[in-house]
């Protein structure tokens, strides 16, 4: 099975660990999936899927194809070895589309879906706790802390939001109807249903809900109430920073309000941070919704955010510090309900 590597025949990437690559539940754009998954979630993650290559080396055992596939892994468990391999497929956990389980010696064609559970690698936990803002029939609004991802992605699994709350609350079918930075805090709004899911997704999607954030910053004259910020960025996949290029805008933000920070708050945050200069408080409000869109505005205004490890410099991940987070925080989110047709409004208690 190497030899789909050797031989220069790429399997499919699903993000190592990362079981949204391919999960129904997954915000993507606010589009829905064609067909269901065959397997449910299972302990607050989906199941992988990853298509048999068009070019695939034959013929092609179902065993051999998924043992590529977990060594392959970036971020693998320790205890996911052969014989963890076998028991996937003596419990009926390799599938195809139509959950029609594979044998370990299974000849698989191109372009099949194999749909399997992987085993998240151990992580270092996050030290906070999970926040609920407000809970209705359709939907439950959390206060995320720093730290942990909205779901599932590259090194971080379970030290997710989502995964962290199907397995508290129970309900697998809980989604993300957006998604916050890793490192950012703040009001987080997820679906519980199946059903409710793509029309909060879409509104998000369609950029139909009023967001305001609050960062904590170096106090910069320059920057005062009624600042807009213009700018064309671009990110590529793979990298760690956003990018200023030439081109049409498609980043905007808003300046709202700028606060000095009380003298006590202050000098408890200089000395987290080991800054001196005169803090601020920035109410900022996002026209648009490019990655890193804020932290990149605040650090080309000369007002980095406090905790940020990318900008100005790129800090090694060996260097994160769960007692040092970034101060950017999600404060409110207010929309029209796309089923009620009522005003909504959740803020961070943060």
């Amino acid at each position: 099975m190497r030899e789909l590597i050797s031989m220069g025949h790429r399997i499919p990437p699903t993000n190592d660990n990362d079981t949204t690559a391919t999960d129904p539940n997954v915000v993507a754009g606010g589009k829905r999936p064609k067909r269901p998954a065959p397997l449910p979630v299972r302990d607050g993650l989906n199941p992988s899927r990853v298509r048999v290559p068009d070019d695939a080396p034959l013929p092609l055992r179902a065993q051999d194809f998924v043992a590529a596939l977990i060594a392959t892994q970036r971020f693998r468990h320790p205890d996911d070895d052969e014989r963890a391999l076998l028991g996937r497929f003596s419990a009926g956990e390799v599938v195809g589309q139509h959950g029609e389980p594979f044998a370990p010696d299974d000849l698989l064609k191109p372009g099949v879906d194999v749909w399997f559970y992987r085993i998240p690698a151990p992580e270092t936990p996050v030290p906070y706790d999970i926040k609920v803002i407000h809970e209705d029939d359709r939907l439950l609004v959390v206060d995320k802390p720093p730290f942990l991802a909205t779901f599932p992605r590259g090194s971080h699994i379970t030290e997710s939001v989502l995964v962290r709350m199907r397995r508290e609350t129970g309900n697998q079918e809980l989604s993300p109807a957006h998604r916050l930075d890793r490192l950012t805090s703040g009001v987080l709004v997820l679906t519980k249903s199946q059903r409710w899911r793509g029309a909060y997704q879409e509104l998000f999607a369609r950029r139909e809900v009023d967001k305001v954030y609050e960062a904590t910053a170096p106090a910069e004259a320059n920057i005062t109430a009624g600042t807009v910020w213009e700018h064309r960025m671009e990110k590529e996949r793979g990298e760690f920073k956003t990018r200023i290029v030439d081109g049409p805008i498609n980043a905007r933000t808003v300046v709202e309000e700028v606060t000095p920070l009380p003298s006590s708050e202050e000098q408890v945050l200089q000395r987290l941070h080991g800054v001196s200069s005169p803090l601020s408080r920035y109410t900022l409000h996002p026209l648009t919704g490019r990655t890193h869109q804020l932290r990149l505005h605040m650090y080309l205004a000369g007002a980095p955010i406090l905790g940020d490890p990318v900008y100005p410099d790129v800090l090694p991940v060996d260097a994160e510090d769960f007692a040092v987070p970034m101060h950017l925080l999600s404060r409110r989110l207010t929309f029209v309900d796309p089923i009620s047709g009522d005003f909504r409004s959740f803020e961070s208690s943060r």
